[in-house]
């Protein structure tokens, strides 16, 4: 039974998140209804590297699954997005993949990107795409607070109330913030996230990009190691995932 990887882009904003859900549409029922056509009408179970919650967008979310059958990857990429119409959904690339290839447990890097549009009239072109913040931020200050967060830390004040990994321990390798014309460009980059854990960076930084908090105040939030000393939850819209990066003999198949 060969194994297949796909990297998928999706608008977040037509979904009720990405994990399967009765009565609403998701981003893997989706895809999941488009693989069993090529499927003999079987079902097929879809992994991903991470459930995007609802709103949440991505331009490089992987996932793998089993078919009954040997397809040509381009083959079967052009497939999916057939049987996917007229959903906002692609499979920009597929390929095989090793048997015990896994897109969440193997996956050694995930990457993703925060806009946020500071100026006073609301978005029109980049609406449900950016969070609007209609008073100008200071980017610098914010790079700052940022800098507080990178490392090996307890997140605990920085993931939701409902998360579920077992530890709040992990390591934030990038934490990033440009100007991009009219937009503030936030980049995160980790291993794995907790739950909610960039949208709630990014909400407490902009507290520091509007002066109400200081870095040091960032760093009082983290040491405290309770959600209420955390900055507020950013909104979905905003948020991309952007990479997900793999060694390179998990993702190969058997020769």
């Amino acid at each position: 039974m060969p194994r297949y990887r796909i990297t998928v882009e999706y608008d977040g904003g037509a979904f009720s998140g990405w994990q399967r859900q009765d009565d609403v549409p998701t981003v893997q029922g989706a895809i999941e209804a488009a693989a069993a056509h090529l499927n003999n009408g079987m079902p097929v179970t879809l992994m991903a590297a991470g459930r995007t919650d609802a709103g949440v967008h991505a331009t490089g979310q992987v996932a793998h699954f089993d078919l009954e059958r040997e397809i040509e990857p381009g083959t079967l990429a052009n497939a999916l997005n057939f049987h996917l119409k007229p959903a906002p959904v692609a499979i920009v690339e597929a390929a095989l993949a090793a048997p015990d290839f896994h897109s969440r447990f193997d996956a050694t890097g995930r990457h993703y990107l925060y806009r946020i549009l500071d100026r006073r009239p609301p978005p029109a072109y980049t609406t449900g795409r950016v969070w609007h913040v209609s008073r100008r931020l200071d980017v610098e200050a914010m790079n700052e607070g940022a800098k507080v967060l990178v490392g090996h830390h307890d997140f605990s004040s920085f993931r939701a109330t409902e998360c579920q990994a077992k530890s709040p321990m992990k390591t934030l390798d990038r934490l990033v913030l440009a100007r991009v014309g009219e937009e503030i460009h936030v980049e995160a980059s980790s291993r794995s996230f907790l739950h909610h854990q960039v949208r709630i960076m990014v909400g407490t930084l902009k507290l520091v990009g509007e002066g109400k908090w200081t870095p040091a105040d960032v760093a009082a939030a983290l040491a405290a190691r309770t959600r209420a000393a955390g900055g507020p939850t950013a909104p979905a819209e905003g948020l991309v995932l952007t990479r997900v990066d793999y060694g390179t003999a998990a993702t190969q198949p058997e020769k």
